[in-house]
């Protein structure tokens, strides 16, 4: 199995950890390993509509939903490590839901070396 194809079922079966343990049902989750890797998950958030998004530049954030044709607001961000374990993520998210600020904006860069994405999300292989 190639990098892009272990990056793609790592990435799958990581995101569906983390669902699970923030309580997001599949349908409200999705993937996608293009020139970057990214994740979305919907959250239910008080008064607003909310993403939990993840990219391999940035790891995980929370965002507001805004506009389709605009980015989303990122209201806060997780931090290193870059994939941190599911439980860490639903610990990020129950802080921010309580009001409790995330880490600033990380500076990872981007990520071309496939090998080491797909080493880092091996685990759910």
């Amino acid at each position: 199995m190639d990098d892009s194809a272990h990056i793609s079922l790592g990435l799958a079966r990581y995101v569906r950890a983390v669902a699970e343990e923030v309580g997001v049902p599949p349908e409200g989750t999705e993937f996608e390993v293009s020139d970057t890797a990214t994740a979305y998950l919907g959250l239910e958030g008080p008064g607003r509509d909310l993403m939990l998004l993840w990219t391999e530049q940035r790891g995980w954030s929370i965002a507001v939903e805004t506009d389709p044709t605009e980015k989303p607001l990122v209201i806060a961000h997780l931090g290193l490590p870059l994939v941190p374990p599911p439980d860490a993520v639903a610990r990020f998210v129950d802080d921010v839901l309580a009001g409790k600020p995330g880490s600033p904006e990380p500076e990872f860069g981007v990520t071309h070396d496939r090998r080491r994405l797909a080493n880092r999300l091996a685990e759910y292989l």
